[in-house]
């Protein structure tokens, strides 16, 4: 029986995984989920794209490595393998969870974990009747947020990813104008979520933390920091930059829980747990000086950009990896990157009681980014987790 590698398109982690699989001498097997018909009927089920049938493959598979980077395909891919009988890395449970940004603060806030002050109200921003007229509910959703939150609003979709469409209200017009831009849609199936603006300074944190079977929970010591001035979202599609930064241990137990609580029952599961540190005034750098090391270190990081954007990956992962961390290691190197990361360390201990997780994703891209700075290979903790399941 084999571990089969779930996804929608094969990108670079995924290239990644199948790599470290390689190294690790793991029999891995290949699933694609887009462009197939799952086909159900009294006979049994049928897997099949237009030019492969995938039915008895899907068979000799004991567990699914759930790679779909769609949260809705990832549900739906959950299910499916799990009703054909298959283990799933995440479980369904988890990504139903982990779909919605409010229920994951509900489990967190209810194991008593900190979280950012945030509301969910379940009225859109607009009703149409039964004879065609419409009601207009940004007034009402406006007064409830102001209510509960105050003046400064961020609202962001309940099933977002990367940062899209997350707004920040300073005032009561700008809370109507961003609620009333706050349509359902396939990241926003329905209501509003507002949450409080967190005092994060100029970072935030990607912690990974993860399970197998028969184990304790563990919190990879070792987080990456997303820094930047350009925008108070400091998600890396932005534009941000990218640096290490050492965990203290109590922020490392409470990663460690938070990831317990989501995990729930489960015997193996991986999240990329996302905090911030409410910093208010207790900064140990001026924002200029920051701002002028942040600028340096942009220059170093150029050159990894330039790697990052070349199609050689797709005929030639390895080499194009190679040169990848070479470019990552001498962005790692520049003076720039040791003050910014030391300013971030010694800021994260300073702060470790004021950290707050505001998200947890359980499909983390990290080939590029969370390997090459951190350390850590996602790959590995993924591929050891479904093995302890088989």
């Amino acid at each position: 029986m084999s571990i089969g590698l779930l996804y929608e398109r094969s990108e670079n982690d995924e290239n990644g995984i199948k790599l470290t699989a390689q190294e690790m001498g793991i029999d891995l097997t290949y699933i694609p989920f887009r462009k197939i018909a799952v086909s159900i009927s009294k006979t049994g089920f049928r897997v099949a794209s237009k030019g492969k049938d995938f039915t008895e493959t899907i068979k000799d598979i004991a567990v699914v490595l759930n790679r779909a980077q769609s949260k809705n395909r990832r549900l739906y891919a959950a299910n499916t393998m799990e009703s054909l009988g298959k283990k799933v890395l995440n479980p369904s449970s988890v990504e139903f969870t982990c779909y919605s940004k409010f229920r994951t603060l509900m489990h967190l806030w209810a194991a008593g974990l900190p979280i950012p002050k945030t509301s969910y109200v379940p009225c859109d921003p607009s009703d149409v009747t039964k004879d065609g007229r419409t009601i207009r509910n940004e007034p009402d959703i406006a007064d409830l947020l102001e209510q509960e939150i105050g003046e400064e609003v961020i609202i962001k979709p309940d099933a977002g990813t990367h940062g899209k469409g997350i707004v920040l209200s300073k005032n009561r017009d700008e809370l109507l104008v961003n609620i009333g831009q706050t349509e359902p849609s396939i990241i926003n199936p329905v209501g509003v979520v507002a949450q409080e603006l967190v005092d994060k300074w100029f970072y935030d944190l990607r912690i990974i933390v993860y399970k197998e079977k028969h184990k304790d929970p563990v919190c990879y010591p070792v987080a990456l920091a997303r820094a930047g001035f350009s925008d108070f979202r400091t998600n890396t599609f932005l534009g941000n930059l990218v640096f290490d930064a050492k965990l203290p241990l109590y922020i490392r137990e409470l990663a460690a829980k938070c990831g317990k609580t989501l995990g729930g029952d489960n015997e193996a599961w991986v999240f990329a747990m996302d905090g911030m540190m409410n910093v208010g005034k207790n900064k140990n750098a001026a924002d200029e000086a920051l701002k002028a090391e942040l600028g340096k270190a942009a220059a170093a990081w150029a050159p990894v950009q330039k790697v990052k954007r070349d199609d050689t990956r797709l005929r030639d992962f390895k080499a194009w990896n190679t040169r990848l961390e070479a470019a990552v290691n001498d962005y790692k190197a520049a003076e720039s990157y040791t003050k910014v990361k030391g300013i971030i360390e010694e800021n994260v201990a300073a702060n470790q009681n004021r950290i707050v997780f505001h998200e947890a994703n359980s499909c983390p891209e990290f080939w590029e980014q969370t390997r090459t700075i951190t350390g850590l290979n996602v790959a590995v903790p993924l591929l050891k987790g479904a093995q302890s399941l088989i």
